[in-house]
């Protein structure tokens, strides 16, 4: 069996997936979600757009297919064609079909065109890195270039969505400290997809919040967690740590009556990359989960900023377009829910003009709310804010919206208090998963960030608006969400933890 470049992108994300498309039950498949189905359009409409550009200095071999496709593509380079579309290259048991390859030199680098972002982790301290999923599919087109003779060197490139051209050196030392550069962490991969695909090594499904509510498999793999009371399912426990356990510990009823005495030597544990409060952490969340009664607690008392005007605030992002299209907030004055009203700013098509004119139209709003505190939930608000202040910089200052996220007024619920103050008996933290356990529900039946990129899309193509009000009220209904969890995160008890334990160096 080959292995392609698709197969260790989705193996980066998940190897039980790739275990699960290679030996798993079709007739168990979810369809493929219409965000899910989008990417694909809109992953085709980019690559199209992308070699229009182009122009015609390349040979196109997309209408090939199979053996001559690949036939074609050792014809071109045969030839030494300055830049080949649609190519197929393979050697052993290695399958690749670069988007484009280029000649350098007397040899070729590989380059997929991405609608996606070439780089991820980017801030306004740090620069992007490389993303490991494109790394994969980069690095086996490399690999087979050099298998080939046909290699200029371990490099290859990525077209993205900003039209950027972004570099992935394979030579290039790892950062950060750590041993394992990308080529490394590439041949790691082909290795674990060799062993799942001769069944040499068995896989196991685990829960990740945002990868797995996407993935066609998700209903089975749910459905085979929760019966086996599965330790991913506890918070921030995820593969790697469920892995380096999973012997010791089978499950969450077996952690929440586990004696720690076993496990921890000192300063460390038995479980190599979790320390003894990370440890009993877990524990207590298994503890919540496998209690029928049990409930949220705090870690530790926490005071709220204080102001008779509250604003619990949500906005809509659509990343392919790289558009913000709408800033929702929900006003409520003195605490009294009867007084709430939703303030909307929706850009009405993709043009910069409409983005900006939303935006400025939100940043107006806040600065006529003051005083008030804003309930946001994660950074992503404040990084979107910043990203458009340097968009459009006369709509307003750095020290605007510095000003508006002012830890004074502003609280970001996920970071600053859910995670580092509260425990729930829930299998994540989302906003969806918080406010549904506290009894509040969308409107929708499948409400998520995806689904509403999907509906904008269709917006701007139909311009319906049914659909227009299908996205305001499921942003409505976020910022409600917001207000729901902030009301009851200022009712919950206090419930000192105990990190350490008196057990035997």
């Amino acid at each position: 069996m080959t292995i392609s470049a698709s197969m260790l992108y989705n193996l980066v994300h998940c190897p039980h997936r790739l275990s699960m498309d290679l030996f798993g039950d079709p007739a168990e498949r979810d369809k493929p979600s219409p965000f899910v189905q989008l990417l694909w359009e809109r992953g085709a409409a980019h690559e199209n757009e992308v070699v229009a550009r182009i122009g015609e200095g390349f040979i196109d071999l997309s209408a090939y297919r199979g053996i001559e496709k690949e036939q074609q593509t050792i014809a071109a380079m045969d030839r030494g064609e300055v830049l080949i579309y649609g190519g197929r290259i393979s050697y052993g048991d290695l399958l690749g079909e670069p988007d484009l390859l280029r000649r350098d030199g007397k040899g070729y680098v590989a380059g997929d065109i991405k609608s996606g972002a070439g780089e991820e982790g980017a801030s306004d301290e740090t620069e992007g890195r490389p993303k490991k999923h494109y790394a994969v599919q980069l690095a086996l087109y490399t690999d087979v270039l050099e298998r080939l003779g046909r290699s200029s060197g371990r490099r290859a490139f990525v077209l993205d969505v900003h039209n950027k051209e972004v570099l992935y050196d394979f030579t290039a030392a790892a950062g950060g400290g750590k041993s394992q550069g990308l080529w490394d962490y590439y041949e790691e991969c082909l290795g674990k997809a060799r062993a799942i695909i001769s069944r040499t090594t068995q896989t196991l499904p685990a829960y990740a919040p945002g990868i797995c509510k996407n993935c066609v498999w998700y209903t089975t793999c749910i459905k085979t967690l929760a019966a086996a009371n599965d330790l991913t399912l506890i918070p921030e426990l995820g593969r790697s740590k469920r892995d380096v356990m999973v012997d010791r510990v089978h499950s969450i009823r077996d952690l929440a009556k586990a004696d720690m005495a076993a496990f921890i030597r000192g300063q460390k544990t038995i479980f190599p990359g979790i320390g003894p409060a990370t440890l009993i952490k877990f524990q207590g969340r298994a503890k919540l989960l496998a209690d029928d009664k049990g409930r949220p607690y705090l870690r530790e008392p926490i005071v709220f900023p204080s102001s008779e005007r509250e604003l619990f605030f949500d906005i809509e992002v659509d990343p392919m377009r790289d558009i913000c299209y709408l800033h929702g907030f929900v006003e409520r004055l003195s605490g009294d829910n009867a007084t709430e009203r939703f303030v909307w700013f929706f850009a009405e098509d993709t043009s910069p003009e409409a983005e900006e004119r939303a935006f400025s139209e939100a940043v107006r709003y806040i600065q006529a709310s003051e005083p008030c505190v804003i309930y946001y939930y994660s950074k992503y608000e404040r990084t979107i804010y910043r990203k458009l202040r340097n968009k459009y910089p006369h709509v307003c200052s750095g020290a605007d919206i510095e000003a508006i996220f002012d830890p004074a007024r502003a609280v970001d619920l996920y970071f600053d208090v859910v995670v580092k103050y509260t425990e729930w008996p829930t299998p994540d933290f989302s906003i969806k998963t918080l406010a549904r356990y506290l009894g509040f529900d969308w409107h929708d039946p499948h409400p998520s960030g995806a689904a509403s990129i999907e509906w904008f899309d269709r917006w701007i193509k139909q311009r319906d608006l049914g659909i227009r009000q299908q996205i305001l009220v499921y942003n409505e209904d976020d910022c409600r969400a917001t207000r729901v969890l902030v009301d009851a995160i200022k009712q919950l008890p206090v419930r000192q933890e105990r990190l350490e334990t008196d057990v035997p160096a």
